[in-house]
């Protein structure tokens, strides 16, 4: 067997994988070692999703589990459900499950937003929460890695497409929460318009305000309810870093002690 056939017949290597810590350890997080690597902002988006005990929550474009698994973690007896296209990620996520001792109230399965799994139902889930693509496609230079450049540029689905979904997933009065950058504030509230009321858009500032010179917000929580007809509210917000760089005592409490945020 020639050396070039003999490459072809071998098993690909599985992609170098590393484990982080959530929650103050809470969380234990198996994901890619490079490429795209869960953050701050799932955990934030999993502390402002208003689910009590026994509701159940879809994570849509779920990741390595994250943000399941911080609701989860943070809210007893809740279920959660994620969906994500990718199939490595969906498997890292199954197993993120196992290790944290809650493959019992969180599942995973793999599934493209725009041809979605049958057993997917509309309407069935009491919140829904996202963390769509940060960009548009065309918009700037896409990352080189393919796993980066998926998470963080729309591809197929648009942020239209997105929210859409989120919103047929969610029943009625229930709520659809995402976490986007700021400067994508209008596309948001515009996929949102005529699909959900009662919306709140809570900024995330990246430092204390110091009057002209304060650093905008580069990212928003977003939550809306279906079929509710409310009026759009401005919340204060949360302030991420003191001025010396260190997270807040606001901060810390969702980051490291799994509090909620109430918008």
């Amino acid at each position: 067997m020639s050396a070039d056939r003999a490459d072809a017949q071998r098993p690909a290597a599985a992609p170098a994988v590393a484990e982080d810590a959530l929650l103050g350890g809470r969380v234990r997080l198996v994901q890619p070692a490079e490429g795209y690597r869960a953050a701050i902002d799932p955990v934030f988006l999993a502390a402002a999703v208003p689910a009590a005990a026994g509701e159940a929550v879809l994570d849509v474009g779920a990741g390595a589990g994250a943000a399941a698994l911080c609701l989860a973690a943070r809210v007893a007896d809740v279920r959660v459900c994620g969906v994500e296209v990718a199939p490595d990620l969906v498997r890292l996520a199954v197993g993120n499950a196992g290790l944290n001792g809650l493959a019992g109230r969180v599942e995973f399965m793999a599934g493209d937003l725009l041809r979605p799994p049958a057993r997917l139902a509309a309407g069935t889930f009491d919140h829904v929460m996202a963390n769509p693509p940060y960009l548009p496609a065309g918009r700037g230079r896409p990352p080189a890695d393919a796993a980066r450049r998926a998470a963080r540029v729309e591809g197929a689905a648009g942020l239209e497409d997105w929210l859409r979904f989120c919103v047929a997933m969610v029943r009625p009065k229930g709520s659809v929460t995402l976490i986007h950058r700021a400067d994508r504030l209008d596309a948001v509230l515009a996929a949102l318009r005529e699909r959900a009321g009662e919306i709140v858009v809570f900024p995330l500032w990246p430092g204390p305000a110091r009057g002209a010179d304060a650093a905008p917000a580069k990212r928003v929580i977003v939550r809306a309810r279906k079929g509710v007809a409310a009026p759009l509210r401005l919340a204060p917000g949360l302030v991420l870093h003191e001025a010396g760089g260190a997270f807040t005592p606001e901060a810390e409490a969702v980051l490291r002690h799994a509090g909620g945020l109430r918008l």
